[in-house]
C-alpha cells in the first residue's frame, strides 16, 4: 500500500520520464498526484450525428472510418493525416496535424468516436485534429472530461491516466480530516467520493458535491490557520512605539495627504502605540497612495529606533519604491538600501552588515529581504507590496526576522469590505477609499474587432504626440492542451511589427520569459525604448510608467472585471489623458453588461461588488476564476457563501477544542498545510 507522501515514481504506469514530465508542474508525491485538480470541464455525453454538427461549436461524433487513412508531407515540419468518417446521416473529412502514428492506429471500418471543432458548411462537415478514441472505451469522450492545467510533455490523456493510477494507488488510505460531526452538519461527502468525482465525475450532481466537499475543507482549514495565527498574536505583547511628532514628515511631501490617507495613518500608528503587534491590510484602489502610508509608517518606526523592510514582488517594484522612497526619508534622516536578487554580491556583503549592524534604518527589496544570511539589528516593521503575490507564510518569514515586528501589507486589489474581512482574517483592514486630488479619470471604450483599424490609427497618433502604448494578450489554448502565451504574444508582436506599426519600436514580454529577461524589457520600456509593449496579464502588477497612456485589452471577454481594473491601472499615472480600449466579439449578453460596467466607472470597489453579483454562483463547466492565493480549488468569487460556512464552523470547533485535540487529524492537516507553505519560502 502506497502513502500520500510517496514519489510519484511509486505508482504503477509512472515510469522515469512520466514522473519527469509530472515533476515539471510540481507534482513529486502520490498526494501531489490526487491533488492537481481540473481548471475546468467538457461535458462529452452526448452524441451529434454529423448532419447535426454546427460549423463553429464543439461536438462529440461517432463515425465509422470509410477508405484508409492517408499520411501526406506539407513541409519540414508539417506532416497531415487525413480521413473521412461516415454514419447515416453524411461525411466527416477529419484532418489530424504532426499525428503520423494515427495512419497506422485507425482502422478502415472501425467505428470511433470524435470529439472537436466542426468546421465547413452545412453540407460538407470538417474537423481539424480532433480527439478520437475506439467507440465504447469511454476514456476521453462519452463523459465529463476533466480538463488539467498542463506543462510541457504532460498531455491531457497522460495526466488523466497518471490521476487515475494514484487514485487507485491510494483509495483505502485517504485520510477524511473533517470531523464527522461537522461533515454530516454541512451534508458534505466523504473525501475518497470527493476524489475520485472531482477527476472522474459521474454526472454533474456527483461534481458539484465534490467539489463543495473540497472547497469547503480548504476553506475550512484555512480559517483554522488564520485564527491560529490570531491567537499567536494577540498574547504577544511589545513595548509601545511612543508618539511622534510627524509634522516634519508631512512638510516634506510635495502634496498633501488626502483624508482617506491621513485615517489610515492613523490607525496604523494608534496599532503600533498599542503595545500588540500590528497586522493591518491596507486596501486602496490603484494610485490612491498605499505607498505614501507606508511612508508614514515608515518615519514613525525609524524615530522610534527601530528598522522597517518593504518586500515587493519583482525587482522593478523594488526599484520603483526605492527611487520613490530613498529621496524622500533620506531628506527625514532615514538611512536606506535596496536589496534585490541582482544585487552585486560586494553589494549585497554591504547591506547586509549594515542592516544587522543597524546602520541601515529602511530596507526595500524582493524575496532577498528573507534570505537566510539577512539579519536585522532591530526589525520593527515589516511591510508586503501587493498582497495578493504573496502567502501568509511569506509575510511571516520576514517576520520572524525581528522579535515581533509590527506588519503593514498593501493591496491595489479590490475586495468588497465584507469579503475582505473574511479574506484576511488575521489582519485588521484600513481602506483608502479615496483619489488624490486632480487624478484624471481614464477613459474607456468597449469595442469589436471591427474597430482595430481605428485602435491601431488612434494608437499611432498618440505615439506620435510621445506617449506609449500596452497590448495585453489573453493566454490563448489550442486543443486544451498547454495555454502558449508565448506563441499568442510573439505572434501579435511580431503582426504588429512587420504590418501595422514598421515605423514603430515595438516589443513583447510573457511570462514564460525568465524573470531577468521579463524585468528588462519592462525596464526599456519605462525608460522609453520602446513605443508599444505587448504583454499577457504579467503587466497586471508591474512598472509604473507615467507616459504610458493607452491599454488595448485583446479579447477582453476572458477576463474578470477586477482583472480588467487592475490592467487599466498600468495607465492613467501620469498627466496625459489616458484611455482602456477592451476589445471584444462576444455576443454573450452577460458578457457585454460586465465590459459595460467599465466604461462606466473606475471605482475598483464598486467594480469588485458588480464583478461578484454578475458571476454568482459561476458556471463550473466554464472556466473557472482563480482562487484565494494558496487554495487550489475554492473561488473567491462563486463560493462567498460556502467561506462562511466554513468559518463559521471552524470558529465553533475552536470554541469547544482550541488546540483540536479530538480531532487529531484535523490538527495534523492544519500543520502540513502550514510546513509546506514553509517549504515553499526554502
Amino acid at each position: 500500500m502506497a502513502e500520500l507522501s510517496a514519489n510519484v515514481r511509486m505508482i504503477k504506469g509512472i515510469g522515469e520520464q512520466r514522473a519527469k514530465a509530472l515533476g515539471k508542474l510540481g507534482i513529486v508525491t502520490l498526494r501531489d498526484l490526487i491533488g492537481w485538480f481540473p481548471r475546468r470541464y467538457e461535458d462529452r455525453r452526448s452524441v451529434k450525428r454529423i448532419m447535426d454538427l454546427i460549423p463553429g461549436e464543439s461536438a462529440c461524433v461517432a463515425a465509422m472510418i470509410a477508405s484508409p487513412p492517408q499520411l501526406s508531407h506539407v513541409r519540414r515540419g508539417m506532416d497531415l493525416v487525413k480521413v473521412r468518417a461516415v454514419d447515416e446521416s453524411g461525411v466527416l473529412d477529419v484532418t489530424f496535424f504532426n499525428q503520423t502514428w494515427l495512419k497506422n492506429q485507425l482502422q478502415q471500418g472501425e467505428t470511433y468516436l470524435f470529439y472537436g471543432k466542426a468546421e465547413g458548411s452545412l453540407l460538407r462537415k470538417t474537423m481539424a485534429s480532433p480527439v478520437v478514441e475506439p467507440e465504447g472505451r469511454c476514456e476521453t469522450t462519452g463523459r465529463i472530461v476533466p480538463i488539467y492545467p498542463l506543462a510541457a510533455g504532460v498531455s491531457q490523456l497522460i495526466l488523466s491516466r497518471s490521476i487515475r493510477q494514484g487514485l487507485d494507488a491510494c483509495v483505502d488510505i485517504l485520510p477524511d480530516t473533517l470531523p464527522d460531526q461537522i461533515r454530516q452538519e454541512h451534508h458534505l461527502c466523504r473525501i475518497g467520493y470527493a476524489y475520485e468525482n472531482i477527476h472522474f465525475p459521474e454526472d454533474e450532481k456527483a461534481l458539484e458535491l465534490s467539489r463543495r466537499r473540497l472547497a469547503f475543507e480548504e476553506l475550512f482549514f484555512f480559517t483554522i490557520g488564520l485564527a491560529h495565527l490570531r491567537r499567536r498574536r494577540a498574547v504577544i505583547h511589545v513595548p509601545p512605539c511612543i508618539a511622534v511628532d510627524m509634522a516634519p514628515f508631512y512638510a516634506a511631501l510635495p502634496f498633501s495627504l488626502t483624508a482617506a490617507q491621513r485615517r489610515c495613518v492613523e490607525e496604523a500608528l494608534a496599532d503600533m502605540c498599542s503595545g500588540i503587534p500590528m497586522n493591518r491590510l491596507v486596501q486602496g484602489d490603484v494610485g490612491s497612495g498605499k505607498t505614501m502610508v507606508a511612508a508614514a509608517c515608515v518615519y514613525f518606526v525609524v524615530k522610534n529606533g527601530s528598522q522597517a523592510a518593504l518586500m515587493a514582488p519583482t525587482e522593478i517594484l523594488a526599484q520603483q519604491h526605492y527611487a520613490g522612497l530613498a529621496p524622500l526619508l533620506g531628506k527625514l534622516g532615514v538611512r536606506c538600501a535596496l536589496l534585490t536578487g541582482s544585487t552585486p554580491a560586494k553589494e549585497k556583503h554591504t547591506v547586509t552588515t549594515q542592516l544587522s549592524g543597524g546602520e541601515v534604518d529602511f530596507a526595500i527589496g524582493t524575496h532577498a529581504l528573507i534570505a537566510g544570511e539577512v539579519e536585522y539589528a532591530n526589525l520593527g516593521l515589516v511591510i508586503t507590496d501587493e498582497q495578493h503575490r504573496f502567502g501568509v507564510m511569506q509575510r511571516a518569514a520576514l517576520s520572524g526576522k525581528g522579535a515581533h515586528p509590527h506588519t503593514l501589507v498593501m493591496s491595489a486589489t479590490p475586495i468588497p469590505r465584507t469579503l475582505a474581512l473574511i479574506l484576511y482574517g488575521d489582519l485588521e483592514v484600513s481602506v483608502i477609499d479615496q483619489l488624490p486630488p486632480g487624478r484624471r479619470s481614464i477613459a474607456t471604450y468597449a469595442v469589436p474587432g471591427s474597430y482595430r483599424p481605428r485602435v491601431y490609427a488612434f494608437l499611432r497618433k498618440l505615439v506620435a504626440e510621445g506617449r506609449q502604448v500596452y497590448i495585453v494578450c489573453p493566454m490563448v489554448e489550442e486543443n486544451d492542451e498547454l495555454p502558449d502565451e508565448r506563441k499568442a504574444v510573439t505572434a501579435y508582436a511580431r503582426m504588429l511589427r512587420e504590418e501595422v506599426f514598421p515605423d514603430l519600436r515595438v516589443v513583447s514580454v510573457h511570462g514564460k520569459m525568465k524573470p531577468r529577461e521579463k524585468e528588462a524589457v519592462m525596464a526599456a520600456f519605462a525608460a522609453h525604448d520602446a513605443d508599444i509593449l505587448v504583454a499577457t496579464t504579467v503587466i497586471e502588477v508591474g512598472v509604473d510608467v507615467p507616459n504610458a497612456a493607452v491599454i488595448v485589452v485583446e479579447n477582453a471577454e476572458r477576463f474578470g472585471l477586477s482583472q480588467l481594473h487592475q490592467l487599466r491601472g498600468r495607465v492613467g499615472r501620469g498627466t496625459h489623458q489616458s484611455y482602456c480600449i477592451l476589445i471584444s466579439d462576444t455576443q454573450n449578453d452577460e458578457t457585454r453588461q460586465r465590459l459595460k460596467v467599465m466604461t462606466q466607472t473606475t471605482d475598483g470597489f464598486r467594480i469588485a461588488e458588480e464583478d461578484l453579483r454578475l458571476r454568482g454562483p459561476g458556471d463550473f463547466f466554464g472556466a473557472r476564476q482563480h482562487g484565494l492565493p494558496g487554495l487550489k480549488i475554492a473561488d473567491i468569487g462563486c463560493d462567498t457563501q460556502l467561506l462562511k460556512e466554513a468559518q463559521q464552523a471552524a470558529e465553533a470547533l475552536l470554541a469547544q477544542d482550541p488546540e483540536l485535540r479530538s480531532c487529531p487529524a484535523a490538527a495534523q492537516r492544519v500543520g502540513e498545510l502550514f510546513t509546506q507553505a514553509a517549504d515553499t519560502l526554502n
